[in-house]
């Protein structure tokens, strides 16, 4: 995590693939490290680390993402690099809540981290599958946040569809507001025939 907040020290604004190639070329990877996947096939484990790298810094408030697929350092970033730290690791940034709660999950898993000897197999895959969903939520909503208005609008109408709205036509809900008219976003018909309708404010 260390690198990655150094990398961002410049000032500048970077993309998840610029800092991806900065870092690997610092560490000097060969080709092989660079394309290296991981057993699932959907992502270089480079890629991964520094996607995780970015998640936690991102808890911690030490760096943030004012656009979609731009990282940038925050003022705490900077404190924190003041230090002079030789090590930056989860214990390290578990002294911030958001991160601890994020790590620590829910009671049941807390349990069982505290007994982690003791831990089942799937007492392990739960607590990783719920840090795992807990990421792709916290990634999903910023990616939304960062869209446009207009963007947003359509995509309540295709999750009330998705839900089962309006039946299974495409059809059955449209997106009709614009930015700032006061007036509704979207209809969605509540039979097939479009005789009832249901008025969305996005």
């Amino acid at each position: 995590m260390l690198p990655l907040l150094e990398l961002l020290a410049d000032g500048k604004d970077y993309q998840p693939r610029e800092a991806i190639r900065t870092l690997a070329d610092r560490f000097k990877l060969t080709d092989s490290e660079r394309t290296e996947l991981l057993p699932s096939k959907s992502q270089t484990v480079v890629a991964n680390r520094v996607s995780w790298a970015k998640t936690y810094l991102k808890k911690a408030g030490l760096i943030t993402q004012p656009a979609r697929g731009i990282v940038r350092l925050t003022d705490e970033g900077r404190a924190v690099l003041a230090k002079k730290l030789d090590r930056l690791d989860t214990a390290f940034l578990r002294q911030y809540p958001s991160v601890d709660e994020f790590v620590g999950g829910t009671d049941s898993q807390q349990a069982a981290k505290a007994a982690q000897d003791s831990a089942t197999p799937e007492e392990s895959l739960e607590a990783s599958y719920q840090a795992l969903r807990t990421a792709l939520a916290d990634e999903l909503l910023e990616r939304v946040r960062s869209c446009s208005p207009q963007f947003f609008e359509v995509l309540v109408v295709e999750l009330l569809l998705a839900m089962g709205y309006g039946g299974s036509r495409a059809d059955a809900g449209k997106a009709v507001g614009r930015s700032g008219d006061g007036g509704i976003d979207g209809i969605i018909n509540e039979d097939k025939l479009g005789l009832d309708i249901v008025c969305l404010q996005a």
